[in-house]
């Protein structure tokens, strides 16, 4: 859990604005800014786990890859499988979880330009639903708010 403090004086509409001192504006604008850093850290956490699961199936059921690959994915059994365990092919409807979120995104987006870029020397269009990332960005939302627990 990320804990942080209540802090309702660096805001407006939060507290009556013309009894907050300088220096209290002060305390609570470095209180947010260290919860933000905190907050910050966290889905970074959540990237390093995202880039250390990558395609972790090519690894571990390589036999399935490669027999997939081998029929130029005219069969396709590991790769239906593979969308579905790994978070990240989102321009396919059966490759998007359910709690998608910016991570998600984030890991797509790095999937495609390495591969791209490595493989070819260019990025092909990348077309994400504005529902999917709109479903993603309020997941992300909800994931963070999770995390934090307001003490006193």
């Amino acid at each position: 859990m990320i804990e942080i403090k209540k802090s309702a004086t660096a805001d407006t509409r939060t507290c009556d604005w013309s009894k907050v001192t300088k220096e209290q504006l002060l305390e609570s604008s470095r209180q947010h800014i260290g919860d933000v850093e905190k907050g910050i850290g966290f889905l970074v956490g959540k990237m390093c786990e995202s880039a250390a699961l990558h395609d972790h199936d090519k690894i571990s059921d390589i036999d399935g890859f490669h027999r997939d690959f081998q029929t130029g994915f005219k069969q396709t059994e590991w790769w239906d499988k593979h969308r579905t365990i790994n978070r990240h092919h989102l321009l396919q409807a059966d490759g998007v979880p359910a709690d998608v979120n910016l991570i998600d995104v984030l890991d797509m987006i790095v999937d495609c330009v390495m591969a791209g870029m490595g493989r070819s020397g260019s990025v092909y269009p990348l077309d994400v639903s504005p529902e999917v990332l709109m479903h993603a960005f309020q997941n992300t939302v909800e994931l963070l708010k999770s995390q934090v627990q307001v003490i006193e």
